[in-house]
């Protein structure tokens, strides 16, 4: 019996000196379970040493039976191992229920939310924080991160060792789960490692790009010329954390009534995850990467393989469709041509990417990998539109018609005729023909937006150029059909040798611009026929001069540029006036004009065309009398005019079934509050990284003026089938146009920074392929961008989905009762499949 308790007493030193470490850290669940697989053996090893002591003659046998005392023994070794195990449990337990209760409540919350973010890939998954036995095997194993089957291996061959009595902790795991699951978890993990390694890949890819050009972008962006460790710092804890994102994001991001914020976060914050459920967060994971493995299938995303390759619109590509044209002099081969079926395939990459430089570095260079064309440089370099600098392209702020500068040719309109009054008087203007947009790019100095349109290809990649630099830009074309905004809603049009042909036709095309034109607005135009005597430049200018004429508007000024050379340089500016009415259904332009036109019949073409698509016809659009209607008066001077609703707007009832000023006021505030007290705090955007922002179901205008102290503006779109609230939102100094998400957006792929869709999803999938409309904002979309989108619970959950299947990163996700708001970020994922596009290929 002394040997016994010899050998009871070592056997308890042995389970002291194996347990203590983590009987000081009582969380680490995983130890326990060792320690207590190793008590559960001692009864066996004391049974082991009963029987090597009767091997050596310590028991005896008298007539083939075991001595009196053997039972006495077995029972005491029993008793003795029962309380040893009793204690062990006891000196433990302690721990246990509050991170039972913790991960409990939480793991409750994201397995019920429906909007939640618990479907981690294995990014995300890296982030949690992990338990202190993980961490000591990391630093004692050097080994690879698919180390999954050498463990899997490992643990099939171990054996417990008597010497040290321990036994490796993904063993027992894999024996525990594996003997249920069999070959069904063995393929789960096949699918899970492919996935995990394509992850991999795509992250390795992203990370390498993001190094570079983060590394470029600070020494671009203005005076900052080296990296600040603490600047870096916060960018990787950003990044590292999303959890804590999403937990600092509990701000004012549904704001009703006096705007209390009631919002239900989706997914936990961070904090110590519960050790006690390693195993299930692990099955978790296997399970979330199948299910994404699934999600990709499903969606069956692929690159596009189409002739104008990292360039691709559909709407302006189809080149089958082009083909079948039966004329072209009109440019109706740079008009909207939308394939019969909206592609669902994603644009590749331009060779070289990076992440686009920042505002306002970016107004002067831009990376040349980004847009790589160089025709333009060559044909228009003498006259300082673009320049081939190394890696970059050089923009030095020229033009044809101000070759020594923008702001000296801005500032010299405003001299012309002071009462241009930029930034005040003037707000919105157009700017046609825009070239490379470096007269839209320095108005910004002068408090003016400026929307410039040009055709694509004209010049080559003039508009992707724009809008790489940070300027408002869009494709369009002065062809056959109306542009796609109100009318009567731009303070001036500018047109610097756009080489329109504005007098041909009964003057369609100078007519659209009076329709576009703001009464009492100024046309300012730079060009050939203003200022030479050849014979064809003087046929133009008398032309020109008679339709102005008939058409009311008032010839101001005409000014010559010395410091751009007498000869290549005047202004011509024109007031337009309203016109003077004659017999009903026709307009005499002036009395002193022999010219007749027919009054556009509105209610007609609205009827027949809504308000895309409307053939360009030479009638002129009445300028109303009444003081009540919107076009009678002046907007109220910038900035006021931005916080106050329009007199015009007093009989009307507004989109929200208010009576419309009080609409106006509630969207107003709503917007306020919800970007100062979420948006711009609370959802971990980057805005230093954010220029070229779009409200893709704008309904005042109420986010954009919200963001009216960023450096960045925001292209308003008023869906087709939405109320008409766009001429709301160039009253307030804003712009927009109006456009159909059932089809391609007019824009260069990699064009924004950011998208904003406020209850747009649930209209759309009415009517549209979803799937088509997330490969559109994929296409419009800079990699890294971020994508905001609020709806119903069911069409976010359908959304999400498909940016996960995307490999986008999802930031934030807040609810409250049926409105769920989610952000995510675009990733540099491309599809290594490819599916062709019939219609743009060649």
């Amino acid at each position: 019996m002394s040997s016994l308790a010899q050998w009871i007493a070592a056997c308890w030193s042995w389970i002291k000196a194996n347990s203590s470490s983590d009987l000081e850290n009582p969380n680490s669940f995983v130890n326990k379970v060792a320690i207590f697989e190793d008590l559960k053996r001692i009864p066996y090893l004391l049974v082991s040493f009963d029987s090597r002591n009767m091997a050596m003659g310590k028991y005896s046998r008298v007539d083939g039976k075991k001595s009196s005392s053997y039972g006495l023994t077995i029972t005491i070794v029993l008793v003795l191992s029962l309380c040893l195990v009793g204690a062990w449990m006891f000196m433990s337990s302690w721990s246990a229920p509050a991170d039972s209760a913790a991960y409990s409540s939480s793991d409750t919350t994201k397995d019920v939310e429906p909007a939640s973010k618990n479907e981690l890939t294995k990014e995300e998954g890296d982030r949690i924080p992990r338990n202190f036995s993980d961490e000591k095997k990391e630093e004692n194993e050097a080994v690879p991160e698919n180390n999954e089957s050498v463990s899997e291996k490992s643990g099939e061959e171990s054996q417990f060792d008597e010497s040290s009595g321990e036994k490796t902790e993904a063993v027992e795991g894999r024996k525990e789960s594996g003997g249920s699951n069999g070959e069904g978890d063995v393929e789960k993990e096949k699918n899970v490692k492919e996935v995990e390694s394509e992850s991999d890949e795509g992250k390795e890819k992203e990370k390498t790009q993001l190094e570079e050009t983060t590394e470029e972008n600070k020494s671009e962006d203005g005076n900052v010329t080296e990296e600040k460790p603490e600047e870096k710092s916060s960018e990787e804890n950003a990044s590292e954390t999303e959890e804590s994102t999403e937990k600092s994001s509990n701000k004012d991001a549904f704001p009703a009534g006096d705007q209390a914020e009631i919002t239900k976060e989706t997914s936990t914050g961070d904090g110590a995850w519960s050790t006690q459920l390693v195993e299930s967060q692990n099955e978790k994971k296997t399970q979330q990467s199948s299910s994404i493995s699934k999600d990709q299938s499903s969606y069956g995303w692929k690159t596009c393989n189409v002739t104008a390759g990292p360039d691709y619109i559909p709407c302006l590509d189809n080149l089958q469709a082009i083909k079948k044209l039966h004329s072209t002099m009109h440019y109706e081969h740079r008009e909207r041509h939308c394939p019969e079926e909206s592609p669902r395939c994603l644009v590749s990459l331009p060779d070289g990417y990076k992440r686009s430089i920042k505002w306002p570095s970016s107004r002067e260079k831009i990376w040349y990998n980004n847009v790589p064309h160089t025709k333009l440089a060559e044909i228009k370099g003498h006259q300082n539109w673009v320049k081939m600098s190394g890696e970059h392209l050089t923009f030095p702020g020229g033009g044809t018609q101000f070759k020594n500068g923008a702001l000296h040719y801005i500032d010299f309109i405003q001299q012309s005729y002071p009462a241009i009054a930029w930034g005040n008087r003037t707000r919105v203007i157009l700017d046609v023909g825009c070239g490379v947009a470096s007269f839209g790019g320095y108005l910004f100095e002068r408090d003016v937006l400026a929307l410039s349109f040009a055709p694509k290809d004209e010049h080559e990649a003039q508009v992707q150029f724009a809008l790489e630099r940070g300027i408002p830009a869009m494709l369009n074309v002065m062809g056959t059909k109306r542009l796609p905004f109100p009318g009567s809603v731009f303070d001036l049009i500018h047109c610097a040798r756009c080489r329109v042909p504005w007098h041909i036709e009964g003057g369609k095309l100078l007519l659209e611009l009076n329709r576009a034109l703001r009464p009492g607005g100024f046309f300012v135009w730079s060009a050939t026929p203003v200022y030479r005597k050849n014979a064809e430049d003087s046929g133009i200018w008398k032309a020109m001069s008679e339709l102005t004429k008939a058409m009311c508007w008032k010839l101001v000024t005409i000014k010559k540029d010395k410091l751009n050379e007498v000869d290549l340089k005047t202004i011509h500016l024109s007031a337009r006036i309203p016109m003077i009415k004659t017999q009903p259904g026709r307009v005499a332009f002036n009395p002193e004009s022999i010219l007749l036109v027919n009054q556009c019949n509105l209610m007609l073409i609205y009827l027949i065309y809504g308000f895309r698509n409307v053939p360009l016809e030479a009638c002129m659009h009445k300028v109303t009398e009444d003081s009540s209607k919107r076009g009678a008066a002046w907007p109220n001077m910038w900035p006021e005019r931005l916080e106050t609703a329009p007199e015009w707007l007093d009989s009307q009832e507004g989109v929200y079934g208010k009576p419309a000023p009080e609409d106006f006021a509630a969207d107003q505030e709503k917007w306020k509050t919800t970007v100062s007290e979420s948006y711009l705090n609370g959802m971990g955007i980057d805005w230093s990284n954010v220029r070229n922002v779009m409200d893709m179901r704008a309904v005042y205008g109420g986010f954009a003026a919200a963001l009216k102290d960023l450096k960045l503006w925001v292209m308003n779109v008023v869906p087709v089938d939405a109320p008409d609230t766009l001429p709301i939102i160039y009253e307030r100094g804003l712009f927009g146009i109006y456009h159909d998400w059932c089809e391609s957006f007019n824009t260069y792929p990699r064009t924004y920074d950011l998208l904003h869709a406020d209850h747009l999803f649930s209209t759309l999938r009415k009517r549209c392929n979803l799937e088509s409309v997330m490969a559109e904002i994929d296409r419009i979309l800079r990699p890294e961008g971020t994508f905001i989108v609020r709806d119903d619970i069911e069409t976010i959950g359908e959304v999400e989905k498909m940016v996960k299947s995307m490999k986008w990163k999802v930031k934030t996700t807040q609810s409250k009762d049926n409105e769920v708001l989610l952000s995510v970020q675009k990733s540099w994922w491309r599809p290594t499949e490819t599916e062709t596009i019939k219609s743009a290929i060649a």
